[in-house]
């Protein structure tokens, strides 16, 4: 049985465009074919490294203008709710720790979930309850999923997949990357991505043949 093409998905709970991506990639690499590998991460120390304090859409009020409309349209299509949390962007340290946690188990459906309640409701995702509820909603125990993201096993865990992200070339959310280190940036980028992935595939399956 020939193994499915695989592609990583690195987000950021404080992306806006995360948003989008998290909530479509699941159906679309079902139908193409491609195993997700789910990759929670902070763009903050990364912003950092370039100079930044903060979200260029903040840095850049245009920029912003541009982004949330954008996203209005992007969310209206998608029929996904949109709702801008306050402040921008969220602390989203804890939330990438839990989700690290649950990778490709359960953490999916707790991504969804907190995405939902981040810019579908307007929640703010560094308070306890919020991400309780989403983890409640993945089908996991709040309280022994929190014991577990306070340890420093998962402090660690989080700081290796940051130098991760820094090593195969990560600057941005929604990042996605393909078994050969091709790297693309973007949700408009997903489709491309996924394409990528199973073009891998086919040339691995060529070779052999």
């Amino acid at each position: 049985m020939t193994a499915k093409p695989t592609l990583e998905f690195w987000y950021e709970f404080a992306s806006t465009y995360s948003y989008l991506a998290a909530m479509r990639i699941g159906a679309l690499a079902e139908e193409a074919g491609v195993a997700l590998l789910w990759r929670p991460f902070l763009l903050g120390p990364i912003f950092v490294q370039q100079g930044w304090n903060t979200s260029p859409f903040n840095l850049y009020p245009a920029k912003g203008r541009h982004m949330w409309r954008d996203m209005e349209r992007e969310t209206e299509a998608l029929g996904l709710p949109l709702r801008r949390p306050a402040p921008f962007p969220q602390n989203s340290l804890f939330a990438a720790r839990i989700a690290l946690l649950g990778q490709e188990n359960w953490g999916p459906a707790f991504t969804r979930a907190l995405f939902r309640a981040e810019f579908g409701e307007g929640r703010s995702i560094a308070e306890p309850e919020v991400m309780r509820a989403a983890l409640e909603e993945a089908g996991q125990d709040a309280d022994a999923v929190f014991a577990q993201a306070q340890a420093e096993e998962a402090k660690a865990g989080l700081r290796a997949q940051n130098e991760a992200a820094v090593a195969r070339g990560i600057f941005g959310a929604p990042s996605f990357v393909a078994a050969d280190g091709e790297l693309f940036w973007g949700n408009d980028r997903l489709e491309r991505a996924l394409a990528w992935a199973q073009s891998l595939a086919g040339r691995s399956s060529a070779s052999i043949r």
